[in-house]
C-alpha cells in the first residue's frame, strides 16, 4: 500500500512538475509577448509624437503663408484702386485697348486715335510675356526694329509698362505721319 502511495505521489509530483514547467513556459511566452507589445506601443507613441510635431510645424507654416497671402491680397487691393483710373485714362484719352493675342503668354495692345487723317485707323503691337524679359513680336504698321528694341530694353530695366506704352504710341504716331 505504501509502495502504491509512493508511486501515486511520484506520479502526482511528476504531473505537478510538468504542469509547473508548462506554466513557466507560458509565463515566459506571455512576458515576451508583453515586452513585444510594449516595444510596439512605444514605437507607435514615438511615431505619433513625431507626426504631431510635423503637423504643428505644417500648421505654423500654413498660418505664415496665409498671413503673407492676406498681406499680399491687401496690397493688391490697395493697388487696384490706382489701376482702374490709370487704365481708364489710357482707354479714354489715348484710345488704347488691351486684348488677348490668342496665346496665354501674349498681350495685344491696340491704339486708336494715332492717325490724324483717319481717327478710326488702328495700330497695334504684341507683347510676349513668356520669359522674364519682355519682347515685342509683331507690330502693325511696321516700325523701326531698333527703336522698338530700345523701348523694350528700357521696359525690361525699369519693369514699368507705362514706358513702353508711351514710347510705342509715339512710334505709331511717327509712322502714321510718314
Amino acid at each position: 500500500m505504501k509502495a502504491k502511495d509512493v508511486e501515486i505521489l511520484q506520479l502526482k509530483t511528476s504531473t505537478h512538475q510538468h504542469t509547473m514547467a508548462k506554466e513557466a513556459a507560458e509565463t515566459r511566452e506571455m512576458q515576451a509577448a508583453i515586452a513585444a507589445l510594449t516595444e510596439q506601443r512605444d514605437r507607435q507613441a514615438a511615431h505619433r509624437d513625431g507626426l504631431r510635431r510635423q503637423l504643428g510645424d505644417t500648421q505654423r507654416d500654413i498660418e505664415v503663408r496665409q498671413t503673407a497671402q492676406r498681406d499680399y491680397a491687401r496690397q493688391q487691393e490697395a493697388q487696384s484702386r490706382f489701376n482702374l483710373p490709370e487704365l481708364d485714362f489710357w482707354v479714354t484719352t489715348l484710345g488704347l485697348r488691351i486684348e488677348g493675342a490668342g496665346r496665354d503668354d501674349r498681350l495685344k495692345f491696340v491704339y486708336a486715335l494715332v492717325d490724324e487723317r483717319d481717327w478710326d485707323r488702328e495700330a497695334w503691337f504684341e507683347l510676349c510675356t513668356a520669359s522674364r524679359d519682355y519682347e515685342v513680336r509683331h507690330t502693325r504698321p511696321k516700325l523701326d526694329r531698333a527703336k522698338v528694341d530700345r523701348l523694350v530694353d528700357r521696359l525690361n530695366e525699369s519693369r514699368e509698362l507705362v514706358v513702353l506704352l508711351k514710347g510705342m504710341r509715339e512710334l505709331f504716331v511717327e509712322a502714321m505721319k510718314a
